[in-house]
């Protein structure tokens, strides 16, 4: 791995993490799948635009749009939906936490379902990771965190997975579009999915300050555009398994972020827990890259 693919998971575990404490700050004024909507909407037409602009067009092969719809749906409509409803009522720490957990859930579908070998250090670290998350849960649990909005993350974080599984048809080298395009296409089609929810479900009522605004546009073009863009290149550069190793950053930047911006207290269980799990997720993908 070189210098500039470390540097690229760097940034995208940065970014990628601070998403939760800016969506927290969206989600306290404005209605949730609405405001998601409608980054969507802005980041994807941004994409598509600035990839016209450098040449690049939708010219997909049947593989690359079957990937791009189910990666607009599992990530942006399911996983980021989940996650901001869930965050009217759990922290943005302890979403960041579940979250982090999609790299185990990758590996343990993979040897689980898929039968693919994994050497002991992954086995020992998928035992650790998915420990580490229940330590956490079982105390935040205790200390009265809505069930539900838990629950909406864990299923997100499925989500994801699922998204993650299908990372490599999307940005396959095969048809004529560029990378640009495609993350431009999948926020399309994740904004697609999220209005008619929006419509139906959710009374559109604003509470405006400029905190939400900084919020809303950090997260249209920072996580929205920049963090995803940067994850379809890492991966065409080392690949998804290796790339997805950046992953164990994620709690670490995610809790760190959320106590900085949102003051959000950590207690040692929270410390310990967040170490363990990033320790699995490491030790997972260490061993499926060394196989």
């Amino acid at each position: 791995m070189d210098l500039r693919a470390i540097g690229m998971g760097l940034a995208f575990a940065l970014i990628w993490s601070s998403a939760f404490s800016s969506a927290r700050i969206i989600v306290a004024a404005a209605p949730p799948i609405a405001s998601l909507a409608l980054r969507f909407a802005i980041s994807g037409a941004v994409g598509v635009i600035l990839a016209r602009m450098f040449g690049q067009n939708w010219n997909l092969s049947r593989a690359q749009w079957r990937s791009v719809i189910i990666f607009g749906i599992c990530q942006n409509a399911l996983y980021l939906g989940l996650n901001f409803v869930a965050m009217q009522w759990i922290e943005a720490s302890l979403a960041a936490i579940i979250a982090s957990s999609m790299p185990l859930i990758v590996a343990a579908a993979n040897w689980v379902i898929f039968r693919e070998k994994l050497p002991v250090m992954g086995v020992l670290g998928l035992m650790a990771g998915f420990g580490g998350v229940a330590l956490i849960m079982t105390q935040r649990l205790g200390g009265g965190v809505d069930p539900l909005g838990v629950t909406l993350c864990l299923i997100g974080a499925a989500a994801l997975a699922v998204a993650t599984l299908t990372v490599r048809g999307a940005s396959s080298s095969s048809g004529s579009a560029g990378v640009l395009m495609i993350v431009g296409l999948q926020m399309l089609v994740g904004s697609a999915v999220l209005l008619p929810f929006a419509v139906i479900f959710e009374t559109w009522e604003v509470q405006w300050s400029w905190q939400l605004a900084a919020a809303f546009t950090y997260t249209v073009f920072a996580p929205g555009l920049l963090a995803t863009w940067i994850w379809f290149l890492l991966v065409q550069r080392i690949g998804a398994t290796r790339g997805a190793t950046f992953h164990f950053l994620n709690p670490f930047f995610g809790v760190a972020i959320a106590a900085a911006i949102l003051g959000e207290r950590l207690g040692w269980v929270d410390i310990l827990g967040v170490t363990i799990i990033a320790a699995g997720i490491l030790a997972v993908q260490l061993a499926r890259a060394a196989r």
